[in-house]
């Protein structure tokens, strides 16, 4: 029988624990006037490593700069949210085929579909997707795919390239449990945020979180976003930080009924042979 466990405070046992933030958007323009003390609030939360989304032509940039600048602290991922996907040129495709030869970039993304606001049609946000999954089978890379309100055409069009593709994870999922069976039945990763800590919309994944089989779970805060509520004491500030991270694994394992220590080992080695770091 799993055992229960109760979601963590800061004791010294979880600031113990290396735990890998799989995506946080530190080039945000929130995190501009002290991102070193961020990231120092992060190393001492145990977040050891922290992939940096890249989710546009410019922000894939800066997310690679930001890794150089912190060797072995963070890395980037490459690529265009669908929100952005109206700006995807030829030129933007070679420019994202030139980051991915950068050692540093470990991914192709975020990129996906997003019906819930539209910002660019849906046509659009079709073609820059499969353009972007091209890139990921050119070059090996895993994937790091964003899904919202949009399950029907996004699995139909992963599952026409997944047999050409490498690694790839379903970040930030929200969605039912059908959704998740169907991505799991596609050998995809999953990434858990603070949308579980949240009672006003994360309830409902609850019932199936255990589902997750170990080897394809994978922890991050999407920083600044999404920050948990269920945060103790609680802070002011609207603003997610990857120290969070921990607030998240001890719910994920309360759910889950494991250990917050063997959650953590698990999620910590699937990001690290996902995205072939060290």
């Amino acid at each position: 029988m799993k055992r229960r466990v109760d979601v963590p405070g800061n004791s010294d046992r979880m600031r113990a624990m290396e735990l890998i933030d799989i995506g946080c958007n530190l080039t945000h323009d929130s995190f501009d006037s002290d991102r070193s003390a961020v990231l120092d609030r992060a190393r001492e939360a145990g977040v050891v490593q922290m992939i940096v989304t890249g989710a546009s032509d410019e922000g894939s940039h800066a997310a690679l700069s930001l890794a150089r600048n912190h060797p072995q602290l963070l890395f980037a991922t490459a690529g265009v949210h669908p929100h952005r996907a109206s700006d995807y040129t030829a030129e933007t495709d070679q420019r994202l085929r030139n980051l991915t030869l950068q050692q540093e970039v470990v991914a192709v993304g975020e990129t996906g579909l997003d019906y819930f606001r539209d910002f660019s049609p849906r046509d659009v946000q079709r073609d820059v997707f499969r353009q972007q999954l091209a890139i990921g089978e050119d070059t090996g890379l895993p994937l790091f795919l964003h899904m919202r309100d949009a399950h029907e055409d996004f699995h139909a069009i992963l599952s026409e390239t997944r047999d050409r593709l490498t690694d790839i994870v379903v970040h930030c999922f929200t969605g039912s449990q059908q959704e998740l069976h169907d991505y799991l039945d596609l050998d995809c990763h999953i990434g858990i945020t603070g949308w579980i800590c949240d009672e006003r919309r994360g309830t409902h994944m609850k019932g199936f979180l255990q589902d997750i089989p170990a080897d394809r779970l994978m922890i991050e805060t999407d920083a600044p976003y999404l920050k948990p509520r269920n945060l103790k004491p609680r802070v002011k500030s609207h603003r997610n930080e990857p120290r969070w991270l921990p607030w998240i694994l001890g719910t994920l394992a309360a759910v889950r009924g494991e250990h917050p220590e063997v959650l953590a080992k698990k999620t910590t080695a699937n990001a690290r042979r996902f995205f072939r770091i060290t």
